[in-house]
């Protein structure tokens, strides 16, 4: 079994940046495909950005280019670094995981998810 935990959430204002964190535990060494996935207010959980073991990355149009995601292997710890924060970003942040697939990373069929960190951008 994998848990995985976030940290970072937290207020912002509109422009900021915050950086959330999402440390891995367990059975490690069988994850493969990391996401970030949220869950604005009264909406549907959308995709944000994702990992591969490899290191390919895929991101949502929204955040293309204002949110990077990166991977530290020895620390077990998937990152992700949001920059020009808008209000539209407020929503609870979750990391998920799964072994080796062939989905697309932005593909919500992950096994293991985390409890999730708050983000608030205020204007």
């Amino acid at each position: 079994q994998v848990q995985l935990v976030e940290s970072g959430g937290g207020l912002a204002q509109a422009g900021g940046s915050l950086r959330l964190a999402c440390v891995a535990s367990g059975r490690t060494y069988s994850v493969d495909d990391m996401g970030w996935f949220r869950r604005p207010p009264g909406k549907e959980r959308e995709f944000v950005a994702g990992i591969r073991w490899d290191g390919v990355t895929q991101y949502a149009d929204s955040v293309q280019d204002r949110f990077t995601v990166s991977r530290d292997g020895a620390k077990n710890t998937m990152y992700m670094q949001m920059d020009s924060l808008q209000s539209d970003d407020t929503a609870v942040y979750s990391c998920a995981a799964r072994v080796k697939s062939l989905m697309a990373l932005n593909n919500p069929r992950y096994n293991t998810w985390g409890v999730g960190t708050k983000v608030t951008v205020s204007q």
